[in-house]
């Protein structure tokens, strides 16, 4: 180990002294003082010895570090009062022949008396390990490993490490192991798994995700807000660098600041392990698709100080469609250092491209020039063999953790993220002739490139107030970004036969910059959040967020001072039952202007939420039901294209959302894992009762299970779900300027996969997608330019993934 560093880093510091907090020199034995401030109130009642101690990690927000094997018919007894984690832990191992060792991350690892080398393997939160053991990122406890659908800890709505439970508003994860046993590499499969979001596909490589009624524009990575916008490269990321993915469902001001009240996308990436393990993949898919993956990661020096982990991920496919292909290459490396027992940096990046070719650019016209449903087969591409996105994203990110004596821990975090892309379009996306298939690609050539920088610091911990335990987050939060385009729009070139088109066509030649675009997006904060323990059972949380945004660019607005309140209340029934409920305001600037061409005021207004919330099996299964209503006062609706000035006009209204939301994710039984979800949710105009945003389906419903057999079958893990969409339409005109309501039905997708267990290290899964190969369509009615359009969703296809573990 690197020699104790009595100081603490600058920033960390700075921190510190600003909370009025003393910052002692780290000692391999805790005193007496230092023990008395970190003290929590335990009330666990005797019983399994893994029981208990997973309680009091999950409590503390640490992470348990401990071979399965050594707590089989353990008991312990009960741990009352007030109690640091370690001195509850050790009165949990009294008498069992084991001990406890606490590293400098906090990890709280248990191993027979005397024995001083690590155990393979591990248990965090009371799940079984596989080879890694990994530590808490101080968001919430890391879901690599553990085999769970469901997360320990959540951190990212509140700042504060809570259970599922214990936070007052609906956070869905998809863990790694989800991801892992369905295939999800990209965020768009995540989405589409992830319960109470809808991924909607304008053409064959841009997806928007909507929750909640509202366009999801709000991005965090481990934590920290980051503005890039939905086109810059965030819905094409690899999941080859993430250890989970949370959606923060409701407004989310207190975290992040400006921004949609649907929900937020949180991307926690993976953390290096303490042990040298990895895995490869060599995968197979239809229509050509091939991926391959490398993720190695374990300690750089013989002591274990600093850690290292790369990961790499590269796929080629082709598509349903024709001539359309895409490749996708993702790098990530991330470096983690102990420079004291109590003090960690790390720093890291990663890299993302996507080439995709014969990109559609939209749907195809929906009717031809006789008001006639256009049926082409789905392999139909409206895009041309030249039409190409090059996208990329790549972000270097550091942070310095400090955990200070009295309990207390700080972060520092600052990332760069840079997207762009480069695209050449072209698609037919005009009104076919019925009598000789005439038509026209609209045709663009763009060129767009944002740089953010974003930097945070933060600390949190426990404090005393009238005898009991309470805990409480402050911050400062800080982003910049810079948008930079050109290019030219809707250069129209004629077609001779819409129904023989292959796609072979000249590309027009643009000339010069036909326009350019800037935009400039400042936003400064400060925030602070408690969580107050009045009872045993009762607790309440509050915060605010003030927040100084300022736009320049292209779309010049101020806002100084705006407060963002939050209030949360829990409420324990009994030992698995909760009731909560919370409230928050909503801010988000924006920039949609009016038939004036003047900018909207921002859009303003109040999210509630309150419900259920129950937890079994010591967290290893939680489940929710909520009630949402979300009211809005300038809320943006579209009502028009104005062809003079080349723009689409909106107008802002008051609306009301209503809703409710059951989710459940988790562990049934050994074996048996499960995530599911239903939502039912209706958006309308205050003063008509005018329903909007019909294109996003008022019902909607997500089930996700795998089992592994006991047993002599225990090699073959089983699993499979499905989702159903709800009714959507979009009001519009057709072909001949007649209003026209076009109708999606309800329809359900089913999946399913299989995996062998060929030897320790050694497995095949088989993922089938869209098993009944249902017609469907990602988009149906979507208007370009006053052209009804759609989008075919994916037949059924299959991926054979091989994967070795070491």
């Amino acid at each position: 180990m690197l020699p104790p560093n009595p100081h603490l880093g600058p920033l960390a510091l700075a921190i510190a002294i600003a909370l009025g907090i003393q910052a002692h020199p780290a000692s391999a034995r805790e005193d007496e003082q230092a023990s008395r401030a970190r003290l929590q109130n335990f009330d666990i009642p005797a019983g399994a010895l893994g029981d208990t101690l997973g309680q009091i990690a999950r409590k503390s927000g640490r992470t348990l570090s401990v071979d399965p094997a050594l707590l089989e018919g353990l008991d312990a007894p009960a741990i009352r009062g007030q109690l640091s984690p370690e001195d509850a832990a050790r009165q949990a191992l009294a008498g069992t022949g084991l001990e406890l060792l606490v590293t400098g991350s906090g990890t709280l690892s248990v191993q027979p008396v005397d024995e001083k080398t690590a155990q393979s393997g591990g248990r965090i939160d009371g799940i079984s390990l596989d080879a890694m053991t990994v530590e808490d990122n101080a968001l919430g406890t890391i879901t690599e490993n553990t085999k769970s659908y469901t997360p320990g800890t959540i951190a990212t709505a509140t700042r504060l490490v809570l259970t599922p439970r214990e936070t007052p508003q609906t956070v869905t994860v998809v863990t790694r192991q989800h991801m892992d046993d369905f295939n999800l590499t990209n965020i768009n499969k995540v989405m589409d798994h992830t319960p109470g979001v809808m991924r909607h596909g304008t053409d064959n490589y841009r997806s928007y995700y909507y929750a909640r009624g509202y366009q999801i524009q709000n991005f965090q990575y481990d934590g920290i807000p980051v503005l890039t916008g939905t086109d810059m490269g965030n819905t094409s990321v690899d999941m080859i660098q993430y250890d989970r993915i949370e959606v923060i469902k409701g407004a989310s001001g207190l975290t992040t600041g400006a921004g949609t009240p649907g929900a937020t996308i949180n991307l926690v990436r993976k953390k290096p392990t303490h042990e040298f393990s990895g895995h490869a993949t060599a995968e197979y898919g239809r229509w050509d698709n091939y991926r391959t993956e490398w993720d190695v990661g374990g300690p750089l020096n013989e002591s274990g100080s600093i850690r290292g982990r790369f990961a790499t991920a590269f796929q080629d496919q082709q598509s349903f469609m024709d001539h359309f292909k895409e490749q996708t290459r993702a790098l990530y490396g991330i470096l983690e250092v102990d420079l004291s027992p109590q003090t960690m940096w790390t720093i890291g990046a990663n890299y993302d491209k996507r080439i995709p070719t014969g990109n559609s650019a939209g749907g195809f016209p929906l009717l031809d020039s006789d008001n006639n449903e256009i049926n082409m087969s789905r392999s139909f591409n409206p895009g041309a063999s030249w039409s190409r996105v090059e996208q990329f994203s790549h972000a270097f990110f550091t942070q310095l953790d400090h955990e200070f004596d009295n309990g207390w821990s700080s972060r520092v975090y600052y990332t760069f993220q840079r997207n762009a892309y480069d695209a050449n379009l072209g698609a037919i996306q005009y009104t076919p002739d019925a009598d000789d298939g005439n038509s026209a690609l609209a045709t663009g050539q763009y060129r767009y490139k944002i740089r953010t920088q974003a930097l945070e610091g933060y600390a949190r911990g426990p404090f005393e107030l009238f005898g009991r335990t309470h805990e409480l987050a402050v911050g400062v939060s800080g982003y910049h970004n810079h948008l930079k385009g050109s290019g030219h729009n809707f250069v129209r070139v004629p077609i001779d036969n819409f129904w023989d088109w292959d796609g072979n066509v000249g590309r027009p030649d643009w000339g010069g910059i036909l326009y350019r675009a800037e935009d400039r997006v400042n936003q400064r904060a400060y925030y602070a959040s408690g969580r107050f323990s009045l009872t045993d059972d009762l607790a309440v949380i509050l915060g605010g967020r003030v927040t100084n945004y300022r736009r320049g660019g292209d779309s010049n607005m101020r806002e100084t001072g705006e407060v963002v309140p939050f209030a949360g209340i829990t409420y324990d029934l009994n030992d698995n039952f909760s009731l909560y409920a919370s409230y928050t305001k909503i801010f988000q600037p924006q920039s949609t202007r009016d038939e004036s061409y003047s900018i909207l005021d921002p859009n303003e207004g109040d999210s509630y939420e309150g419900g259920l919330k129950g937890e079994w099996f010591n967290g290893r299964l939680n489940a929710s039901l909520a009630y949402f209503e979300i009211r809005e006062d300038n809320r943006a609706e579209f009502v028009g294209w104005n062809s003079e000035r080349n723009y689409s006009m909106y107008e802002g209204k008051k609306a009301k959302t209503k809703g409710i939301e059951l989710e459940v994710s988790g562990e049934l039984m050994p074996g048996w894992n499960i995530q599911a979800g239903f939502t039912h949710q209706v958006i309308r105009e205050d003063e008509t009762n005018e329903k909007l945003t019909t294109f996003e389906p008022e019902n909607q419903f997500k089930f996700y299970t795998t089992y592994r057999l006991p047993g002599r079958l225990n090699k073959i893990t089983i699993g499979g779900g499905g989702s159903y969409q709800g009714t959507t339409w979009r009001d519009g005109t057709d072909a001949l300027g007649n209003d026209h309501q076009y109708r999606q039905e309800a329809f359900w997708l089913v999946n399913l996969m299989g995996k062998y267990q060929i030897i320790d290290n050694l497995s095949a899964t088989l993922n089938i997608n869209n098993l009944f190969d249902k017609y469907y369509y990602s988009n149906y009615g979507e208007s370009w330019n006053g052209i009804a359009t759609k989008t075919y969703g994916e037949p059924r296809n299959m991926m054979l993934t091989t994967r070795w573990d070491f």
